[in-house]
């Protein structure tokens, strides 16, 4: 399934729900946050190698999966409200990033572009 079709299965739920009226662009992001929070929620106060085995629970598992469903599908609803190709704005931020981290200087190092000594765009 495309990220298209996604966002219509999602528009049409919506539809079918008569939930527009309630998918604005700051509900959305609103909702998208919460969402994030619930995932980042899962893995608070789990040491670096415990937060790797998360999935190794099911139960654990399961949840992490559809928080990040959860995550995905108000992503999608925004990019679609907002009328943004999500593929192209992620190809064009990609190409942004390895001019602001290119390999030379940012390999294995986790500074932020403006501490590597690049263009620090």
């Amino acid at each position: 399934m495309t990220l298209e079709e996604l966002q219509q299965r999602l528009r049409a739920f919506a539809d079918e729900r008569d939930w527009h009226q309630f998918h604005d662009p700051k509900n959305l992001a609103m909702a998208l946050t919460g969402e994030v929070g619930e995932l980042v929620e899962l893995f608070q106060w789990l040491t670096p190698e415990q937060s790797a085995r998360i999935m190794n629970d099911s139960v654990t598992g399961d949840r992490v999966r559809h928080e990040l469903a959860d995550v995905l599908a108000y992503l999608l609803r925004l990019g679609d409200v907002l009328d943004i190709d999500i593929l192209a704005a992620l190809n064009e931020k990609m190409i942004m990033n390895a001019a602001k981290y290119p390999v030379e200087l940012a390999k294995g190092n986790a500074q932020k572009s403006d501490q590597l000594g690049g263009d620090g765009r």
